[in-house]
């Protein structure tokens, strides 16, 4: 892997992912199943639940189907340009 990362380092994610496989098997680079009933369990009023989306992912469905199930709304704030305020009256609110 070390000659590879001199010579192809954008294929060293994918070369280590193959051998992370290969040695310790499927289980180590399949990540868990999203548990949004646990991760709820787990939170706060001062501890919110904070997304990070990567390509492919968008939580928002089964965020909103699970507040439905337990009458709850769910404020969301999409950030990008000017958002930040409408962002920040959401948190006061939570507090």
């Amino acid at each position: 892997m070390l000659v590879l990362r001199c010579i192809r380092s954008d294929k060293i994610v994918p070369a280590m992912v193959s051998t992370v496989e290969n040695y310790l098997g499927h289980y180590f680079i399949t990540p868990p199943p999203f548990d949004l009933n646990a991760v709820y369990k787990d939170s706060q009023n001062n501890t919110p639940l904070i997304f990070v989306l990567t390509p492919g992912s968008d939580p928002l469905k089964t965020l909103e189907k699970y507040a439905e199930s337990k009458k709850k709304t769910v404020n969301k704030v999409s950030l990008g340009q000017g958002q930040g305020p409408k962002a920040e009256k959401f948190i006061n609110e939570g507090l």
